[in-house]
């Protein structure tokens, strides 16, 4: 017989020995018609009772892999022939014949090899600072709550308990009222913009967004069929004159511009609502980050100004607590409400009940706010010690642009410096650094780095931008070598 056998422990005989016994047949390595060991033999070579064989036999016979033929013995089943031999070399995937075959990746993956040292990426939080413990109990409240319930499905725009303890939040924190039950919960802010895009937008229709912009969105905009149109920014943000007049929807981050960081101006925003009413078009406004702000007094969300329902506010709680938790949300104009809690049920109906309940206790006992303010602590901290270097010995090599919100920071690299060769000196010192360079659809890029503290603490930002000084100044000095020999 051309299959190895190997049994491990004396745990489930009977299963181990039939995987391996139906791998062998299904791979090709037991032929068909191919005679097998009796089972008595069978059994005295694995050390294992022939009842043990008999089962297994008898079980791979009732399922059509082996026959028996009486008096000449047990053997690999005809129909066996049907199966394709395995490949010989990787088979090329077949083209799926949609846009997925065209996009790039939106944003790197997850690092398969060892990450570096002192990583600069954004969009992350710091786990070692959240409340597990409080955690622990507000998740074990949410079990014994489904243990005491039936099995069913829920409703698709989530928890009422969630959806009360966003709507509070938010109107004492971001000047956003609502009603709970306007509030539709889903997995993390961008599956509140393929819905939003789903009911709102026909294949075809144009959505307006920053130049540059956040790309997970723009690329998810094209893939449902979108046209997308990029409108430039300036220090104000979206220039609302530079809008297309077809476009039926404006995605903007107003709060923290992604990626350059500057907020929209009150007088862009006025602008902007003004402009939606006239064309009719719908405003998706994702405020990511916007709950940590530094400077200046809070800006109000385009949602607080509002008066003729064009806006939808998406929000997440990625970057409050953290990526994996996979919970966002979105307050919608009350004439798309029941279109998104029917496009939720036909995708996914809803987010796992037990960590909405979690995260609904966890927000209503005040664990949240809380943890909050010890984030906006921590992280303006991170923000001040990376300013001074940039401002401070960096500053030959990088000019920040200003920046009052969020957990990144971008800072444009000064000429002649590129950005690439920039990003690989510093992964030479296991510095990981991210340019800005794929977030610009039609504008032309400036070479510039996004910083992000929300994953690395004061005493990683200090040795990181360390070792990037050092890189830096042995890059300059190779330029200038020649120089100096002439």
């Amino acid at each position: 017989m051309d299959v190895h056998l190997t049994i491990h422990g004396r745990q489930n005989l009977a299963g181990q020995l039939y995987r391996q016994l139906r791998a062998g047949v299904m791979d090709g390595r037991l032929a068909p018609g191919q005679r097998l060991p009796s089972t008595r033999e069978l059994a005295l070579q694995l050390g294992v009772s022939r009842k043990t064989t008999l089962d297994v036999f008898e079980r791979l016979i009732a399922e059509g892999y082996l026959r028996s033929r009486a008096g000449d013995g047990t053997f690999v089943a005809d129909a066996m022939t049907r199966l394709s031999p395995p490949p010989t070399k990787p088979a090329t995937s077949p083209a799926t014949g949609s846009i997925w075959d065209e996009i790039d990746d939106a944003l790197p993956m997850t690092r398969t090899e060892a990450p570096p040292d002192y990583d600069f990426v954004g969009g992350v939080t710091d786990k070692r600072l959240f409340p597990f413990d409080q955690w622990r109990r507000c998740v074990s409240h949410a079990l014994r709550i489904q243990a005491r319930g039936r099995g069913a499905y829920h409703d698709p725009a989530g928890e009422q308990e969630l959806r009360l303890a966003v709507a509070r939040y938010l109107a004492f924190s971001r000047a956003v009222v609502s009603h709970w039950q306007e509030v539709i919960i889903t997995q993390g802010a961008q599956q509140a913009l393929d819905l939003l895009t789903r009911v709102a937008i026909r294949p075809g229709e144009v959505i307006a967004m920053e130049d540059p912009g956040y790309p997970p969105a723009r690329i998810l905009f094209a893939a449902l069929g979108a046209r997308v149109v990029p409108v430039p920014v300036d220090e104000e943000g979206l220039i609302v004159d530079a809008l297309p007049p077809n476009a039926r929807m404006v995605y903007v981050t107003p709060s923290h511009q992604f990626p350059l960081g500057m907020p929209m101006s009150l007088e862009r925003r006025l602008a902007l609502l003004a402009w939606a009413q006239q064309h009719g078009a719908l405003v998706v406004e994702d405020d990511y980050d916007g709950e940590y702000r530094f400077e200046g007094r809070p800006m109000e969300s385009l949602k607080s100004l509002d008066t003729a329902g064009v806006v939808a506010y998406v929000g997440t709680f990625s970057k409050t607590i953290f990526p994996e938790l996979r919970v966002g949300y979105v307050i919608p104009p009350a004439p798309l409400g029941t279109a998104l809690r029917r496009a939720r049920q036909v995708s996914d109906w809803h987010s796992c009940t037990m960590t909405q309940i979690a995260l609904a206790k966890f927000m209503l006992d005040g664990y949240f706010a809380k943890h909050l303010r010890r984030m906006h602590k921590e992280y303006a901290a991170r923000r001040a010690a990376l300013l001074e270097r940039l401002r401070g010995d960096l500053a030959q090599w990088f000019t920040p642009l200003p920046s009052a919100a969020g957990i990144h920071l971008v800072a444009a690299i000064r000429a002649p410096h590129d950005e690439a060769a920039v990003i690989r000196m510093a992964a030479s010192g296991s510095v990981g650094l991210y340019g800005t360079a794929g977030m610009f659809a039609r504008a032309a890029p400036r070479p510039a780095l996004l910083f992000g503290y929300g994953g690395i603490d004061v005493a990683g930002i200090q040795a990181g931008l360390g070792r990037l000084a050092d890189a830096l100044s042995s890059l300059r000095g190779r330029a200038e070598g020649p120089l100096r020999q002439g």
